[in-house]
């Protein structure tokens, strides 16, 4: 899952609106629903997440909903690993989450809110999916959406954050509480061809924990060093 610090939160870039998974019960939103009896999950557990994958960007596509897959799915349709995490990613901005949820749970997949604020979770063929908001304590904007680009996973063609967001999502939301280097380090690898790497180290600023990570990519030769201002 791609994830926000749970660190003392900067100062976000706009309010998030509350969100309301009216008109249903909270009980019927979390009720869990029967899937497809047709579907039979492969016993691979990667395979499973890009089935769930597929479905749920096939119900986003459908119904017209600006989204675009975030995550390891997103590095893995980028040519980065196959070895998926624990669950599948898609990325809508604050304003359409609601709308996003009625469409699954509407598609017989069970819809829940978590603890955290800056997601709604769903379940499709028993693999967890992340409706997610914000990244890394900012909202999901048109224009980061707008730079997806559209690519084939698993022979379903959805649009997918592009490499540089993808990246800057990833290291921005280091902190002294969340710090896995080791994860984000394989995916820098994969993609460090396709990464506009000066505007991520804009974009995440001075921060230290970021700052350390680009260190250690320039250390192992990922990255450039950073060119010094005249």
């Amino acid at each position: 899952m791609t994830q926000n610090g749970d660190d003392v939160e900067p100062a976000r870039q706009a309010e998030t609106p509350e969100l309301r998974l009216a008109p249903a019960p909270a009980e019927q939103w979390a009720a869990c629903h029967p899937q497809p009896p047709q579907q039979t999950l492969p016993p691979d557990h990667s395979q499973a997440i890009l089935e769930a994958t597929k479905r749920v960007g096939a119900l986003l596509k459908r119904e017209g909903h600006m989204f675009a897959l975030a995550g390891s799915v997103a590095v893995y349709a980028h040519g980065g690993s196959e070895n998926l995490q624990h669950d599948a990613d898609f990325c809508v901005r604050p304003e359409d989450a609601e709308a996003v949820a009625a469409t699954l749970h509407n598609a017989g997949l069970s819809v829940y809110k978590p603890p955290e604020d800056w997601l709604v979770k769903a379940k499709c063929f028993d693999q967890d999916i992340d409706v997610i908001f914000e990244l890394a304590h900012r909202p999901v904007t048109t224009d980061m959406l707008g730079r997806a680009r559209e690519l084939s996973v698993a022979s379903v063609r959805m649009p997918v954050l592009s490499p540089t967001d993808l990246l800057w999502s990833l290291i921005a939301a280091f902190s002294e509480h969340h710090c896995d280097f080791g994860a984000v380090l394989p995916v820098a690898r994969a993609l460090r061809e396709k990464v506009d790497w000066e505007q991520v180290r804009r974009h995440c600023g001075d921060e230290p924990m970021p700052a350390a990570f680009f260190f250690l990519l320039e250390r192992l030769n990922v990255i450039a060093p950073q060119k010094e201002a005249p």
